[in-house]
């Protein structure tokens, strides 16, 4: 069935926007102070976000290929997988999504966001930084962490089975393989893996007034979004002149 741009657009809001809700609030859960998962593992973050991606998947797949990342819209693009005239829009509603997303957490933890006074744990519910505070790790890390993702991801949504119309299970691969990257490639920089993951929650990281506020390490910024745009655009050249 085909859908027009604006229920497509819908569905790239809503999908980020619980992205983030899920994913971000396993992050609050686990860093915050006296919730009631404080300290409980970065393995709760890992299957928070799998499902976080997860969910959206089964929810808005088969509508708007639930991009919910601009690495993937833009990657999609550049080799001719998505038309040029749709990214912007879809950029546009993911920005959004991870911005509402995030709003929800701040408010749902606000009481915890008051009582944590390590500025580090506060904004690493928002976004991600490089354990190391090296640029270039984090780059590294941003790269080959999306790269696996999108590639990944076209290789469970391109599979024979997938294209025979069982996509729930495709679905659940894609948020399978999102768990394992957090897991893998979780400890150097987060990750982010997606420009409108990182970038929406730093905008409003710097705007709410927050009572331990701490720097929102703009300078960090640019990696998280350049990293994984390069990395979208390389893991989908790559899988078209091998497998389309």
């Amino acid at each position: 069935m085909d859908y027009s741009l604006t229920t497509r657009l819908a569905a790239e809001f809503f999908g980020t926007a619980i992205m983030i809700i899920l994913g971000n609030g396993s992050v609050a859960t686990v860093d915050l102070e006296r919730t009631k998962g404080s300290n409980s593992g970065w393995i709760i973050i890992s299957v928070g976000y799998g499902f976080a991606v997860m969910i959206p998947a089964l929810m808005f797949g088969s509508i708007s290929g639930n991009h919910i990342n601009p690495a993937f819209t833009v990657g999609l693009a550049v080799s001719g997988l998505f038309p040029w005239k749709e990214v912007i829009p879809y950029i546009v509603v993911q920005l959004l999504g991870a911005i509402i997303g995030q709003l929800v957490v701040f408010a749902c933890f606000k009481p915890h966001y008051d009582l944590t006074a390590d500025t580090n744990r506060v904004l690493g519910t928002f976004s991600t930084t490089d354990a190391t505070k090296s640029k270039l790790n984090g780059f590294i890390n941003e790269f080959f962490g999306t790269f696996t993702l999108v590639f990944g991801a076209l290789g469970i949504t391109n599979s024979p089975t997938f294209a025979k119309g069982n996509q729930l299970s495709g679905f659940i691969g894609v948020g399978l393989l999102v768990m394992v990257i957090v897991a893998s490639f979780g400890g150097p920089t987060g990750p982010a893996l997606n420009p409108a993951r990182d970038l929406g929650p730093r905008l409003l990281h710097q705007i709410l007034p927050l009572k331990h506020k701490g720097s929102s390490q703009w300078d960090y910024s640019w990696v998280p979004v350049v990293a994984p745009l390069l990395a979208g655009i390389c893991a989908v050249a790559l899988f078209k002149v091998i497998f389309l």
